[in-house]
């Protein structure tokens, strides 16, 4: 067995029903040259109470269209991307909105969240198809990724290790103790703000969920588990574009992005 061998697991899979039919030409990029070996895991299933109300965020409008929908559809438009699973919260994994569909159905697989992010990525991981040789791990919550950072990860991760894209740290930053006072003044040049999607070889992301698993540790992303092993992750160029939606102000400025130029 290699270093990244794990044990077989049963995948978990959500057909979707077959009366909903694909939207034309989400296959207009695809090349008959192109390796389509790439699986990516959208994280959905999380609850989105910070953002109020009662809809799910990533279900709620955003730049013309459910804010899930964005991330799917731009996978979906890339020739290399063989399944995408969308992670969805365990109320709506069984009966997911209709427009989910609106892209290959033969690509999109459904799976069932958990009670943290990391169950939710390694429930995914687990419907991953085995022709799949490089996985991506996105935040339905940022929905505006541009398909060339998208490409800049997949590129890095094909080389062997983990890539993430992040932005350099411009403002200055303060360690603070619990009563709000300032401890010290971080040194801010090799600090970056990280985003999704993260791209990792296969073998190495499931390895990484499985002893993260076996062990309970929780981190706020893929990457992190990777570096707890020792295993050699990067950072290639982020964009403003790929921010997160998190607070109820991120939907204007969100619609304000989309409104921007690529």
């Amino acid at each position: 067995m290699s270093d990244f061998d794990l044990p077989p697991s049963a995948p978990r899979r959500i057909v979707p029903p077959p009366a909903i039919t694909s939207r034309p030409g989400a296959e207009s990029r695809a090349a008959s040259d192109v390796v389509r070996d790439v699986g990516v895991v959208i994280v959905a299933g999380g609850q989105g109470t910070r953002t109020g109300g009662t809809e799910l965020k990533q279900f709620r409008w955003v730049a013309g269209k459910p804010m899930l929908l964005h991330s799917l559809q731009t996978f979906m438009a890339r020739p290399d991307v063989h399944t995408v699973v969308v992670v969805l919260p365990r109320s709506h994994a069984a009966d997911p909105p209709p427009w989910l569909f609106q892209c290959d159905i033969d690509r999109l697989l459904v799976s069932t969240g958990g009670r943290e992010r990391a169950e939710s990525v390694a429930n995914g991981l687990e419907d991953i198809p085995d022709d799949v040789r490089t996985v991506l791990v996105h935040d339905a919550a940022r929905p505006l990724v541009p398909d060339d950072l998208i490409e800049r990860v997949v590129q890095e991760a094909r080389r062997g290790h983990g890539a993430v894209p992040a932005l350099p740290v411009v403002d200055t930053i303060k360690e603070v103790d619990e009563s709000g006072r300032i401890v010290r003044t971080v040194e801010r040049a090799r600090l970056w703000r990280v985003q999704t999607p993260q791209g990792f070889p296969r073998e190495m992301i499931e390895q990484a969920h499985a002893v993260a698993r076996r062990d309970g540790i929780v981190a706020t992303d893929d990457a992190g588990l990777c570096e707890r092993l020792g295993f050699p992750v990067v950072v290639v160029p982020g964009s403003e574009r790929a921010m997160k939606v998190t607070e109820e102000g991120d939907f204007a400025r969100a619609e304000a992005l989309f409104a921007l130029p690529a």
